[in-house]
């Protein structure tokens, strides 16, 4: 969750960043511009009073104090080009003729912007504002002020000046707007770390102890504290439901366990009675000796039932357990019977450690290895193999029995559940459930498979490292 996030909120920071930074970076530019503007705007009226005192005009005759007055405006241009690079010029309305130009040969265009400015300063107005400078463009600045005598325009300054400089600096305040950002950027991005970690760490509390219950630790629940509110609200309605959800299994449990218990000593009695029932009837009677069988069966149904129930309701016992010496205690006590019934029973167990509770993997080898045995016809084989696979420590117990069709393996493992193809063997449906029961305590697991090219696969897996809880003692 956090993963989808983040993103979401650092698109959304770098879109109000953007928001701002943009406009930030244009304000700059035109105040950087018209700083400059207005410089050549009081450069241009300082020439223009100048050049107010050159009275003649093109081929004028007053030359007395015309020539010194032209001469010391020439020097001004002159010196303001050397100084600052800028080319500067007063020309006549004509605009062919200058009063005084620096370089010498500049003139204003025909076309251009030189010669918009200048047009406009003959309306007896300043030209209007330069288009804006941006640092990947290469302009120049044009301002051109009107000479104005008696009422009239005898002539327009015109500077032409280069934006190198200019350029430079909207690129240096823009390099330090985008540190700012940049800076802002980081720190919102911990900021939403920090606030995605305040938000989802009781999201993944919750879901990590939700899972704990779903795998069989029923006493696993939320520490209700630190995040929002809300969610330390949602993880006090979790416990209390947790609380409830365990009261009601255990009543189940309960239940199941005293009823079966009770229910052993009339079944015994019933039974008893039976047998003297057969006393005073034939020998070999039918009817008699089927009773008899549903009455074994009844009561090893309770027997299986008490099992379940205690197997679901004990603690496991966890503990580091060779898994090979234990599955080759399972073979060798099952050999007899398998031989018994003209199955081959072979064992591949090389000593592997894995977390497990002895007695209850045990049990459940116990009840893999007895349905392999059961269901093998004669002269069938049952492979019992332990390895090591990653996290995990198997023991594969594989068939060459009728196997299972894909509807039944969906529910193999079901409490009562036996195939239809089956209903005559002898067994109460409880075994796989029992299997199970016990394996989930110690969060292991068993699996159903296909076995090629016929028969059924049965895989026990045990975990290879501590549970958290046993590391957690471990540690103290």
């Amino acid at each position: 969750m956090r993963t989808r996030l983040l993103p979401l909120l650092i698109v959304l920071l770098t879109a109000v960043l953007l928001a701002l930074g943009i406009p930030l970076a244009g304000s700059l530019a035109a105040a950087q511009q018209q700083r400059v503007v207005v410089d050549r705007m009081d450069d241009a009226a300082r020439f223009a009073a100048l050049a107010q005192f050159v009275t003649d005009g093109p081929g004028g005759s007053r030359r007395t104090t015309t020539d010194e007055r032209r001469a010391s405006l020439r020097s001004e241009l002159e010196s303001y080009h050397d100084v600052y690079g800028i080319r500067a010029g007063v020309f006549y309305r004509n605009g062919t003729e200058a009063m005084a130009n620096a370089p010498g040969d500049w003139f204003v265009p025909r076309a251009g912007e030189v010669r918009r400015a200048f047009d406009e300063a003959l309306l007896s107005r300043r030209s209007h504002d330069p288009p804006q400078a941006w640092p990947w463009q290469h302009s120049r600045l044009v301002v051109a002020s009107p000479v104005i005598r008696d009422g009239d325009v005898v002539a327009v300054v015109v500077t032409d000046s280069p934006t190198e400089q200019l350029r430079s600096r909207i690129l240096r305040g823009w390099l330090v707007i985008g540190a700012g950002e940049i800076a802002a950027m980081l720190l919102a991005v911990g900021a939403a770390l920090r606030l995605t970690g305040w938000v989802l760490k009781p999201v993944r509390v919750l879901d990590a102890t939700t899972h704990d219950i779903a795998t069989g630790r029923l006493k696993s629940r939320v520490a209700v504290a630190g995040g929002p509110p809300e969610l330390r609200r949602l993880a006090r309605s979790f416990n209390e439901m947790a609380d409830n959800v365990e009261a009601v299994l255990e009543q189940q449990r309960a239940f199941v366990a005293d009823a079966s218990h009770q229910l052993r000593n009339p079944l015994a009695a019933l039974l008893l009675r039976i047998e003297l029932l057969a006393l005073e009837l034939p020998e070999g009677n039918a009817e008699i000796a089927s009773v008899r069988t549903e009455g074994k069966r009844l009561a090893q149904v309770l027997d299986d039932l008490l099992d379940l129930a205690l197997a679901e309701h004990a603690e496991a016992d966890l503990g580091l357990t060779d898994i090979g010496a234990l599955a080759g205690e399972r073979v060798a006590a099952w050999a007899p019977a398998a031989r018994a019934k003209g199955v081959s029973l072979t064992g591949d167990c090389p000593p592997t450690t894995a977390w497990a509770d002895p007695i209850a993997l045990s049990s459940a080898l116990d009840a893999v290895i007895d349905n392999a045995v059961k269901f093998t016809p004669e002269g069938g084989t049952v492979e019992v193999a332990v390895c090591a696979d990653g996290d995990t420590t198997t023991v594969v117990v594989t068939d060459t029995g009728p196997g299972l069709t894909d509807e039944e393996l969906a529910r193999v493992g079901d409490r009562f559940w036996r195939s239809g193809r089956h209903q005559n063997v002898k067994g109460s449906g409880l075994g796989l459930s029992i299997t199970r029961a016990l394996l989930a305590a110690g969060g292991g697991s068993v699996d159903f498979a296909h076995h090629e090219p016929r028969g059924l696969r049965v895989t026990v897996s045990v975990p290879r490292h501590a549970p958290a809880a046993e590391a957690a003692q471990g540690a103290r």
